[in-house]
């Protein structure tokens, strides 16, 4: 499978125009029943809001796509925020956009721009990151060589979960797995055949996407 877009994390924001609230909520989700629990969430979160507009794209593929004007003019809301979803790239993810209306009408147009906006702005806080093939390793490492070998990861696309000290230093870390037989390379020259990764596991995980190098 190829690595895809998504957001990072549950977040919000909002903002004001012409007195009506909008409010921009974000989710990583991984199916449309996750999709539809966060719906429901939302709408009891802000049930005394006039519109909960939503829009959720799921799968590797972006095989399902759903949205919701719920009560604003048709075309003026679901539409905008998905359309921003995907313009990003974006899956396995959904986004509520929660109106609360200040009294004055904002016409077509306005409708557009502010759910625009309010998906935009969901995008933004949630964070995009692309998840990737992603390898765990297992590695021993002798003492005498753990400095070297600590300055050395600093500069590598690894991040470095856990450290066991023992008779040597046993490291659990993390890389995509199309970076794994590169590292596992430089690993292997940098200690003159002493280091040897084991990986014990592969998953999808997200890195942000300057991480990605993308």
């Amino acid at each position: 499978m190829k690595p895809y877009k998504t957001f990072l994390r549950r977040a919000q924001g909002e903002f004001v125009i012409n007195k009506s609230r909008f409010i921009g909520t974000g989710a990583p989700v991984e199916t449309e029943e996750e999709a539809l629990q966060f719906l429901s969430e939302m709408r009891g979160t802000y049930k005394d809001a006039n519109h909960n507009c939503y829009a959720y794209i799921i799968g590797p593929n972006k095989g399902v796509m759903r949205y919701s004007d719920d009560g604003e003019p048709g075309g003026t809301a679901g539409l905008p925020i998905i359309e921003v979803l995907k313009a990003r790239d974006v899956t396995n993810c959904a986004v509520v956009v929660t109106r609360y209306f200040g009294g004055i009408l904002l016409g077509a147009g306005g409708l557009v721009r502010a759910y625009s906006q309010g998906s935009a702005t969901a995008i933004n806080a949630c964070g995009v990151g692309v998840m990737h093939p992603t390898a765990r390793l297992l590695m021993d490492v002798p003492y005498p060589l753990l400095n070297r070998v600590e300055y050395f990861l600093k500069d590598q696309p690894v991040v470095v979960e856990e450290k066991t000290f023992a008779d040597t230093v046993t490291i659990q870390m993390v890389v995509r797995s199309v970076d794994e037989e590169q590292l596992e390379k430089k690993l292997v020259d940098l200690s003159e055949g002493v280091l040897e990764p084991v990986r014990f596991e592969e998953f999808f995980r997200a890195w942000p996407e300057e991480e990605d190098g993308a």
